[in-house]
């Protein structure tokens, strides 16, 4: 079955764009995907096909576009790009798409969306897996991460916009090819009405890192963390990670000894979830979420 988009309204009247996968009627577990900070439902294209297709279990899982990035609306005010307000879309969509409990794959931001999900609406998660991200994140990857979003140069071709990527981000992700790359390019940059190639999102988000710098370090999410020890949890880093440090995973573990680990060499923040090995690697752990809910809804009073 291919993959559809469809809009919800915001409560806010805010159009949301969501790309669905499989059926709705599909008997496994839904798959909710929340993608970075500027990045879009297409970066999850590979592992959600794949998930929905599953042999043994296919799934529905839908990838969102927050406000402000991919074909969702942009927001005249840049202030509602903000955890709260995006929660409350999330949750909109969930129940627009009578899509919980769902396991939840989040990727950067996504991962922080899905801790915080936990604290404020626990029962709709049956897993979790947080992708290059935790409790404590690095300044330096968020020094990083401020020195480029909403400051692209404007390429003259997908050609070009793939070196910029390249040049920004091949310390990271040091055995991409030239194809990669260009991938890469299509999934960072539209062409907007005049033609132009623009990043994929509205640029204001820059503002959302505004008070971010090495001097105050954001404070940590244990208390978020922990609201998911109801469930199964993944955590998935790159090796070359700057915004998820190794201890930060050891700090994790030590919380959660049941916390599955996986670590992708030769990628940095985030990792792609493309691979085949990393892909057969989340589909066992959302087939793991699939029979603990199966248990602990067996057993509920």
């Amino acid at each position: 079955m291919a993959a559809t988009s469809t809009f919800i309204s915001a409560s806010d009247g805010l159009r949301l764009h969501v790309r669905c996968y499989g059926s709705r009627i599909a008997p496994g577990l839904p798959v909710v995907c929340l993608p970075g900070l500027a990045r879009t439902a297409g970066d999850f294209e590979v592992l959600a096909e794949a998930l929905a297709q599953d042999p043994h279990t296919p799934r529905r899982v839908i990838a969102l576009d927050y406000r402000g990035r991919g074909q969702s609306d942009y927001d005249r005010d840049p202030s509602h790009y903000s955890f709260q307000v995006e929660l409350a879309d999330i949750l909109t969509v969930l129940a627009a798409l009578d899509c919980q409990p769902a396991i939840f794959i989040g990727t950067s931001r996504g991962g922080i969306l899905t801790m915080l999900m936990a604290a404020v609406r626990p029962s709709v998660i049956a897993g979790a897996v947080l992708n290059d991200i935790g409790p404590v994140i690095e300044p330096k990857g968020l020094m990083r991460i401020k020195g480029y979003v909403g400051k692209l140069p404007e390429p003259r071709s997908y050609e070009e916009a793939a070196e910029i990527l390249r040049r920004l981000f091949d310390a990271q992700f040091p055995k991409l090819t030239r194809a990669d790359w260009l991938a890469s390019a299509h999934r960072t940059f539209k062409q907007d009405k005049d033609g132009r190639l623009v990043p994929d999102y509205d640029v204001a988000l820059a503002k959302t890192l505004e008070g971010v710098d090495f001097e105050t370090p954001l404070p940590p999410l244990w208390p978020q963390f922990d609201a998911l020890a109801h469930v199964p949890m993944m955590a998935i880093r790159g090796a070359n990670s700057d915004l998820l440090s190794p201890a930060t995973v050891e700090a994790m573990q030590a919380r959660r000894a049941n916390l599955e680990v996986l670590e992708v060499p030769d990628q940095g923040h985030a990792p792609l979830l493309v691979e085949a090995d990393v892909i057969a690697r989340i589909a066992q752990f959302v087939a793991a979420c699939e029979t603990a809910h199966a248990s602990s809804t067996a057993f509920a009073p």
